[in-house]
Parts: structure tokens; C-alpha cells; sequence
């Protein structure tokens, strides 16, 4: 049950990830169609930066946080529980 709650896990930051980067390659042909004043979406994506795009980002972050330590600590106890 636990492996398995990890994998959905993994798979849900997976694909957190893949729609950080969708948002970071949608703002970046938008800034350029902005600047050449082609309208590529920008004010759609400004107004959905507050409600979703940070929401992820945060998401995203606090999962990588989290999985680092908790795989320094599973790391720390698997070395502890050799020694003795």
C-alpha cells in the first residue's frame, strides 16, 4: 500500500512537472508575440498565474522538497541500521 501511494505520488509531481514546463513554453512564445505585438495568449496566462501557474510551481517545489528528504532520511536509517 505504501509503494503504491509513492507511485501515484511520483506520478501526480510527474505530472505537476510537465505542465510547469507547458506554462514556462507557453509564457515564452508569449513574451515573444507580445513584443511583436501578435497576440499569443499573454493576458490569458497573466490571468491564470495567481489561480493555477504558482499553485503548481509551489506544488512542484514543496514535492521535490519533500521527496529529497525524505530520501536523505530513509538514506541516514539504512546506513544507521548497518552499523549496528
Amino acid at each position: 500500500m505504501k509503494e503504491r501511494l509513492l507511485k501515484g505520488l511520483n506520478t501526480a509531481l510527474m505530472l505537476n512537472l510537465f505542465f510547469v514546463l507547458f506554462c514556462f513554453v507557453w509564457f515564452a512564445i508569449a513574451l515573444i508575440g507580445r513584443s511583436t505585438n501578435v497576440n499569443l495568449g499573454f493576458d490569458t496566462w497573466y490571468s491564470l498565474w495567481n489561480p493555477v501557474i504558482m499553485p503548481a510551481i509551489g506544488i512542484l517545489m514543496a514535492g521535490a522538497l519533500i521527496s529529497g528528504i525524505s530520501s536523505w532520511v530513509r538514506n541516514r536509517f539504512l546506513k544507521g541500521s548497518e552499523a549496528s
